[in-house]
């Protein structure tokens, strides 16, 4: 059994490095016009879907449309909780790229474990 996972790794922020794992706090939107990311909301980043909240599809549409923003195969992304909730968190698995709205944040986190980033 894997060891439990602490669900406020992001403290104020929407998002925390876990070594090469991004962790996300979600706060989702299905049935928009649109599939989005868009601005942080509190401790969580605000994403939009066109996907209608039945069994879990719009989280399983929002990690497909999330993938290729951060470079990953969806296969990648694990939905930690909150699969048929708005509130979610989820954890990308050595993201390549960052969308535009880490970029605030990115001096304060990089794209390696603080390890890493001591040089």
């Amino acid at each position: 059994m894997p060891p439990k996972r602490a669900r406020n790794l992001t403290g104020e922020s929407f998002f925390a490095w876990d070594g090469d794992v991004l962790v996300v706090n979600i706060l989702g939107k299905p049935s928009a016009s649109k599939d989005a990311i868009g601005k942080p909301f509190g401790k969580q980043l605000k994403v939009s879907v066109t996907a209608k909240p039945l069994n879990g599809k719009a989280t399983d549409h929002m990690v497909r449309f999330l993938a290729p923003l951060f470079g990953v195969s969806v296969s990648a992304i694990e939905v930690v909780f909150g699969q048929e909730n708005i509130n979610k968190q989820l954890r990308i698995k050595a993201p390549t790229r960052l969308p535009p709205v880490f970029a605030p944040q990115a001096d304060q986190a990089t794209m390696f474990s603080p390890e890493d980033s001591r040089q």
